[in-house]
């Protein structure tokens, strides 16, 4: 019988990148799926601590194991903006097309457009914590190309390739993104888990 686990995430769009990653070898359960309902905080300033908050409030409330995940797009020319902040760069009641149209903002003409996703996944198991991260490094394009993925996908470009992330097919951006990277980190966990029970 597949072990089952809890993502502690609202976005069904990472619900389905991550079950497209995890296949066979794990079965990923939705809040939906276990009766959660409501808003998750992520109130600090790190990707491991609001990975971890996450990951802490749903397992508080509903007594399973579970993961969650924080990701940040961090742009050399700003900073490292967006970050931490990431989804909810325009404001709080933004959506992903006014996070992209701030970020070129801000960027112009800018010719540094070099930048790195980067995901942290908190699991909590029988009580243990654990922190995942994966890394892909890339650029930022003029404009939006491509329609698949989500998030600042269609303005991400990972270093090595000619397509933005939203033109990938999913089994390749799962492959060499972030968050692909993260959670085959999280799965190899879960395989040496069995092989020492």
């Amino acid at each position: 019988m597949r072990q089952s686990i809890v993502f502690a995430t609202n976005n069904s769009n990472k619900i389905k990148e991550i079950r497209q990653v995890a296949g066979d070898n794990l079965e990923i359960l939705s809040l939906d799926d276990v009766g959660f309902a409501g808003e998750i905080p992520e109130d600090f300033d790190t990707l491991s601590e609001n990975a971890l908050q996450k990951a802490r409030f749903v397992h508080s409330r509903t007594g399973r194991d579970c993961f969650a995940d924080d990701t940040g797009l961090e742009v050399e020319a700003l900073n490292g903006r967006p970050g931490v902040k990431s989804a909810r760069y325009a404001g709080p009641s933004c959506n992903s097309a006014d996070n992209i149209e701030k970020l070129l903002s801000e960027l112009g003409d800018n010719p540094n457009r070099n930048a790195r996703f980067r995901t942290v996944i908190a699991l909590i198991l029988e009580g243990k914590e654990f922190l995942f991260e994966g890394m892909v490094e890339g650029e930022i394009l003029h404009e939006k190309i491509g329609m698949a993925g989500f998030g600042y996908d269609p303005v991400f470009r990972p270093l090595g390739f000619n397509t933005s992330f939203a033109q990938m097919p999913p089994e390749i951006k799962n492959r060499i993104s972030h968050r692909g990277i993260a959670v085959k980190k999280l799965m190899d966990f879960f395989k040496t888990q069995k092989t020492s029970d």
